[in-house]
């Protein structure tokens, strides 16, 4: 299967296009093997759902509305970060993914994507998921019961992207290091508690220093 339409039109490297194409026929072939034990039909909803648990938007209404509901002042550090790292991931993913234009499988049917979330590489979900998980183990970290199940789901998260055809291994295992990479660095970025309840006061009615 081959997937280089828009590569070829561009001035990529011999040794850049052979790695490429290996990672596009290791993909085939992982696909095509695991689809014997995990059928698409069969797993469709539950790919679906994954792919929608890991959503960006949903994950920044989410946090925004529980700032509201919740307005907890205990959790605003966390909620502020978070958004942030998750920002930074938005950026850095549109930028990556605008430099290297790399066209996703072509069995994949991305319903409105639309600007760099058309190209694949590297994988938003795999770095967002990735990402998540560093945030709840090193920045605010949970109870170690919750870190087994988060571990599953990233990993469910990664593989359902490669058996639905949205992205290539490579895509991936790039997208899951860049998630760690900003994990790292907003653990330099980390906002005190106080600098989050200054920005918190800008998106609520009420004074939330004096609750």
């Amino acid at each position: 299967m081959r997937n280089f339409s828009a590569e070829d039109k561009r001035d990529i490297s011999p040794i850049l296009k052979n790695i490429l194409s290996l990672d596009i026929r290791l993909t085939n072939s992982f696909v095509k093997y695991m689809s014997k034990f995990m059928p698409m039909k069969q797993l469709k909803v539950h790919y679906s759902a994954l792919e929608i648990s890991c959503n960006g938007l949903v994950w920044f209404g989410s946090i925004l509305a529980l700032v509201w509901i919740l307005h907890n002042k205990d959790l605003y550090q966390m909620q502020v970060n978070l958004l942030l790292g998750l920002l930074l991931d938005v950026i850095f993913i549109g930028v990556l993914k605008a430099i290297t234009r790399r066209r996703r499988p072509t069995s994949a049917a991305v319903p409105l994507a639309i600007g760099p979330d058309k190209y694949s590489f590297p994988s938003g979900h795999a770095s967002r998921a990735m990402f998540l998980l560093y945030f709840f183990n090193y920045l605010w970290p949970v109870s170690v019961i919750f870190l087994p199940p988060l571990v599953a789901w990233v990993s469910a998260i990664a593989l359902s992207r490669v058996m639905m055809g949205r992205h290539h291994i490579l895509d991936i295992i790039a997208g899951l290091l860049l998630g760690y990479v900003e994990g790292l660095l907003m653990s330099f970025l980390y906002l005190e508690p106080q600098t989050c309840l200054y920005l918190v006061s800008f998106m609520t009615d009420e004074k939330v220093g004096d609750t």
